[in-house]
């Protein structure tokens, strides 16, 4: 079984169920299902076969989930890339992951325009109407005349309703997730039709997704977090999902309201400003039965504060891209921890071990390490990284984490981001928590500076809701809290941290401008 194939399956056993809602307007499984399938045979037309490589640069829109799900369902392996990547940056992944069709909006128009000498393996490009630009509309029609540039709409009109895709096997590659990374070019991580469809219902199982959920899909599409939490597990739990295609807690507020939603997953940043929201109360959010986060570590107070404020409570648990991306959450069924990103979900094994892949007892620090259905197969046209990553089975995260003795696993930072005063190990998280027990803090993120005499000092960037508070104020504040090697040597004041799409706090356009200062 595969997420196509199964969701092909729920749309016949439940034709009429609505499978999601955009901008206020329902489509049912049959529907979605329907365009889905005769997506998969346009492409087939367009002369793209089982393996191919497709490419959706696309925001939140009912376009994504059709075209993901036609790809896979034709057999091709889909690339999900961020649209408001630089065009060096796309054109990296486009041709380093030798795409073959980008499937884009009409505003992409420009950049096919221009790109399509320097992406000469791109065969196809695939205009999604947006009906908000005209110019854009008329483009479609005049370049239509260049056999590379086509319609999203006149593809699935193209395609037959009858279309039976290839016979799907698990180790086939069906996504490439292109990560982050803090040093050099992204990595393409190649996750297989059985890691995708393992860790969806792993999840749903979990956290009891069903079939009267409605999903609040806020989250990124192309990120992986959304892609496995708030798309393929709602969907394969025959759940309904209200499309967003753009965060704000105004209408997170209002489709909670309308539409009795019982799902949120979201990143730190997105609860903060829900939690910040002056219009926002506990009647707000009463049908939410669960609130997930992930992305990035959940501060302890920011919890605390939400909780208290909506009376909902948060799961928190921990995933990565090279692993579909789920691995912990904390349990629905037993005491949740602050803190902590939970336990090991179903089928997926967690450890912590240190420089020679020895576990640590409970409660020592080490490296996380993961084993289970849901790990990637390896790096694409990258061997050399994909033996460092995997090792015996075991998927090497670079998170440095503890376990306690229960079982449930605290994540105490990023290897990376350990700092070293003098010898003494400092993690950013540690102070950052007590950075945000601070009542005007509104959000920090700290960092280690070369320092002449220890080594590294510790730098905090912050973000206060009192323009009157000091970092005089606030570096007594630390000393009544930390130790004096891990007190910030440095604290700017910021109007607001820098964060890529999803939320997550960028700590690496932070240490350049401590490099440049």
């Amino acid at each position: 079984m595969n997420l196509s194939s199964q969701l092909h399956e729920t749309a016949k056993a439940s034709a009429e169920k609505i499978a999601y809602y955009f901008l206020d307007k329902p489509y049912t499984y049959a529907e979605l299902d329907g365009a889905i399938t005769k997506f998969a045979s346009g492409l087939e037309k367009l002369g793209i076969k089982q393996g191919d490589h497709v490419a959706l640069l696309l925001g939140n829109s009912p376009h994504f989930v059709i075209s993901m799900y036609g790809a896979l369902r034709l057999g091709a392996t889909v690339i999900p890339v961020n649209p408001i990547y630089t065009p060096d940056e796309i054109g990296y992944i486009l041709n380093n992951g030798d795409v073959k069709v980008v499937v884009g909006l009409d505003l992409m128009i420009p950049l096919a325009e221009k790109a399509h000498r320097l992406l000469p393996k791109v065969d196809h490009y695939i205009i999604c109407e947006t009906g908000q630009k005209e110019t854009n509309q008329q483009s479609v029609k005049e370049l239509s005349v260049y056999s590379k540039l086509k319609s999203f709409t006149d593809v699935i009109f193209s395609g037959d309703t009858g279309f039976q895709g290839p016979n799907l096997q698990d180790d086939d590659t069906a996504l490439i997730l292109y990560t982050s990374g803090t040093t050099g070019k992204p990595k393409g991580a190649m996750l297989t039709h059985r890691n995708l469809y393992s860790n969806a219902k792993d999840v749903g199982d979990y956290l009891k997704m069903n079939y009267d959920d409605k999903v609040i899909t806020a989250l990124p599409m192309f990120h992986v977090f959304c892609l496995t939490v708030a798309l393929n597990a709602p969907l394969l739990s025959g759940a309904t999902i209200l499309i967003v295609p753009r965060f704000s807690p105004k209408e997170i507020f209002r489709l909670t309201k309308q539409y009795n939603a019982t799902v949120f997953a979201g990143v730190p940043t997105m609860y903060n400003f829900l939690c910040q929201y002056p219009d926002g109360n506990s009647e707000d959010l009463q049908t939410f039965r669960l609130c997930i986060s992930g992305g990035a570590t959940l501060p302890v107070a920011l919890l605390q504060n939400f909780e208290a404020k909506f009376n909902v409570l948060i799961s928190e648990g921990y995933g990565l891209s090279e692993a579909s991306p789920v691995t912990c959450f904390n349990p629905l069924d037993r005491p949740r921890k602050p803190g902590s990103i939970g336990t090991s979900i179903l089928h997926v094994e967690n450890k912590v071990v240190n420089e020679l892949g020895e576990e640590v007892p409970a409660g020592g620090i080490g490296e996380l390490i993961v084993r289970g259905p849901n790990v990637m197969k390896g790096y694409y046209k990258m061997p050399e990284e994909t033996a460092a990553a995997i090792k015996n089975g075991w998927l090497y995260t670079g998170d440095m984490a503890r376990m306690d003795e229960e079982g449930y696993f605290y994540i105490v930072d990023r290897k990376k981001d350990l700092i070293i005063v003098g010898g003494y190990n400092v993690y950013p998280r540690e102070v950052e928590e007590v950075l945000y027990e601070h009542k005007d803090i509104v959000e920090a993120a700290v960092l280690g500076v070369p320092d002449p005499n220890q080594g590294e000092a510790v730098c905090a960037y912050v973000v206060s809701k009192n323009p009157e508070l000091t970092k005089e104020e606030l570096l007594e504040y630390c000393k009544d809290h930390l130790a004096k090697y891990k007190i910030p040597s440095v604290i700017e004041f910021l109007d607001e941290l820098p964060k890529n799409t999803t939320g997550k706090i960028l700590r690496r356009v932070l240490k350049k401008q401590v490099t440049h200062s």
